[in-house]
């Protein structure tokens, strides 16, 4: 996290039914729209949920019972798609990807014509890191006439998201990843095609219904009491940005990328050699100690390194390239590794 957001975090938190609030969130709803280049007239929702709360409120108000959608599962958030669907009664079809595998056009021809109404990705598989091809995904959907919903929780902010060049429909993301804000809100922006489809579809859930959201938003308000310490961090943190400019945010993480893998390829520690975000570099153990360096990272070290869940955890460690890093950063984890593999 930056400084200032450390700083805000330890303000008292304002009462937020005020012009004030709503013209804090009015000036993040336009900074969004323009940062996903989203076409004129889109609509932002901001939900005081984790990402996983956006993917459920996208599932339950873009899609329902008469949908037939396309799951990308190539790890574990692809797989909660999957999973979410069935929980909701969406007919689905899955493209399973074995860890490694790179997803292609010729893994989309068996999906051709056959009535699928939605696609639905992760942009970055955060569970490996692999950044799938947008612009391919969206460019099968306009030709198959299919909503593109895209999960980019830990690809905004750090590789490219363009809503009208990409085709997308609907793409979420959450606070805590390249933001670099605490956990909490999540953030759901919708062109206008998905707006009147979330207009006509009933959502089960009060608290996710994603058209008092966007009815909320016109006054620049939620309906239920957001995360409003986060609110601010975030007001702060996209005027950060947009000074900057979106561009350089994300060439600030692609350059983190490139120098970690390089020093990474200086000492022979192997990562994941198919398509990567610039989120993170998954590094490959053939010696199923990954979660074992976790451990001796963060008790002995200072360092807090990212591992893997289930099959993956003793192969597979993250190495983050979001928020307030810079290269010395990434000298101090080669360096740890330099020592604990020796």
């Amino acid at each position: 996290m930056y400084e200032n957001t450390l700083e805000i975090s330890s303000k008292q938190i304002p009462y937020f039914r005020t012009q004030d609030f709503s013209n804090i969130m009015l000036k993040c709803q336009e900074q969004f729209l323009r940062f996903v280049n989203a076409p004129k007239p889109s609509y932002l929702a901001v939900m005081t949920a984790s990402g996983t709360g956006a993917m459920e409120t996208a599932v339950m108000n873009a899609l329902n019972e008469k949908d037939k959608v396309l799951v990308i599962d190539g790890g574990g958030f692809g797989h909660r798609f999957s999973e979410l669907c069935t929980h909701h009664h969406v007919l689905h079809d899955d493209i399973h990807l074995s860890f490694g595998e790179a997803l292609t056009r010729e893994h989309l021809i068996p999906y051709e014509n056959k009535g699928y109404t939605a696609l639905l990705v992760n942009a970055d598989e955060t569970s490996t890191g692999q950044l799938y091809d947008l612009q391919m995904l969206g460019d099968f959907c306009t030709e198959q006439n299919m909503l593109f919903i895209v999960d980019a929780v830990s690809a905004f902010l750090v590789d490219e998201i363009d809503m009208q060049k990409m085709h997308i429909d609907l793409v979420l993301t959450a606070s805590q990843k390249a933001l670099a804000l605490a956990p909490g809100l999540s953030f759901i922006v919708v062109n206008e095609r998905m707006k009147k489809i979330i207009d006509n579809n009933e959502c089960a859930c009060t608290y996710l219904d994603l058209k008092d959201a966007f009815k909320n938003m016109e006054r620049g308000q939620t309906p239920y009491t957001p995360a409003v310490g986060i609110v601010l961090q975030l007001a702060d943190r996209l005027n950060q940005i947009d000074q900057i400019g979106v561009d350089k945010v994300i060439d600030q993480a692609k350059a983190n990328a490139q120098y970690f893998r390089m020093r990474c390829d200086e000492i022979g520690l192997k990562y994941g050699q198919y398509p990567l975000s610039n989120a993170l570099t998954p590094l490959l153990f053939d010696n199923g100690k990954a979660y074992d360096y976790f451990l001796e990272a963060k008790d002995h070290y200072g360092l807090m390194l990212t591992p893997n869940g289930g099959a993956l955890s003793g192969s597979v460690l993250r190495v983050g390239h979001m928020g307030n890093l810079t290269t010395k950063d990434y000298d101090a984890v080669i360096a740890f590794f330099k020592e604990v593999l020796e």
